[in-house]
Formats: C-alpha cells, sequence, structure tokens
C-alpha cells in the first residue's frame, strides 16, 4: 500500500500538505435532529488550529462535509493522519449526540468519502459546493443564513495598505 495511505473498507489516500475534501454520513442515513447538528459542528471546529486547518464545514441533515489541511502532530513529529482526525470529530460528536438524545448506537457510518484536491482552482469550486449544499438541498434561500455552517474568515493579503 502507497505511504500515507490507509485501508478499511476504502482506500483512502492522504497527502500531506494539500486539502482534502470529506464526507462522513449518518448510520443508515438516519436524519440528525436540528438540535443536535450544532454538536456536528463544533465537533468539527474542535481540533481546526491543531491537528487540521479547516476551511469549510456544513452539517446536513444526513452527512456532513469539511475541507480541511492536516497539520503536524509536534509531539509524534508527523503529520496528523485522516483516519485520526476523521475519529476524533465522528467520536466526540457521536459521543455527544447520543448524550444529549439519551440513545445508544452508532451515529455515524464507519467509513468516510474523502480526496485530496490538487490545485486552487478546484478547491474553490469545491469550498462553493460545500457552501452552496444547503441551498441544493432545499434547505435555505441563502446559505450565509444557514445555522450549520462554518467558513474560514478570508483575509486579503494583497490588499494595499493605507499610509497616512
Amino acid at each position: 500500500m502507497p505511504q500515507g495511505s490507509y485501508r478499511r473498507q476504502l482506500p483512502h489516500l492522504q497527502v500531506d500538505d494539500k486539502p482534502h475534501f470529506v464526507t462522513f454520513c449518518t448510520e443508515h442515513r438516519w436524519i440528525l435532529p436540528a438540535r443536535v447538528r450544532s454538536i456536528v459542528l463544533e465537533s468539527c471546529l474542535h481540533d481546526n488550529g491543531t491537528k487540521f486547518n479547516l476551511k469549510v464545514a456544513v452539517v446536513m441533515p444526513d452527512h456532513a462535509h469539511l475541507i480541511f489541511t492536516p497539520l503536524i502532530d509536534y509531539v509524534a513529529m508527523e503529520v496528523w493522519s485522516l483516519a485520526k482526525i476523521m475519529d476524533g470529530v465522528k467520536g466526540a460528536s457521536a459521543h455527544r449526540i447520543n448524550k444529549a438524545l439519551h440513545r445508544k448506537g452508532r451515529v455515524w457510518q464507519p467509513e468516510s468519502f474523502d480526496h485530496v484536491l490538487r490545485c486552487s482552482e478546484n478547491v474553490d469550486a469545491k469550498i462553493q459546493y460545500v457552501l452552496e449544499n444547503p441551498v441544493r438541498s432545499g434547505l435555505t434561500s441563502d446559505w450565509r443564513a444557514y445555522p450549520w455552517l462554518w467558513q474560514k474568515p478570508y483575509v486579503n493579503t494583497f490588499a494595499p495598505s493605507s499610509t497616512r
């Protein structure tokens, strides 16, 4: 198996310095009650800046999309693996969801769909795809109004500075 990949039932390829587009779904496409979708979004944001650099996240009724770049684990001196990142997001959110709903059992499908984004053009298109997902699904008319969506704030580093 090539370096930077792992296998569960589906093969997963990781390229350390590239953004990854990840989708994970609820078990049996169970519809998450609206009151626990915030838990999922919080779990997606929890390790942002420590295990990964998150660009965008959206929690839909039965799945979630993330675009992130894995960061370096300075204790192990290696890049955080997709498996560890996703186990953290899905494990923490499942535990909190089950506690909030007074239930037991699996919340997420064991597998996630992921692929590496190879160029900035592709990254921008995928970010737009994630942002528009609630609109395409008829959940809102404007993605900015969707409560379970987060986008990394855009900072224009090329804007001229004002001098006085």
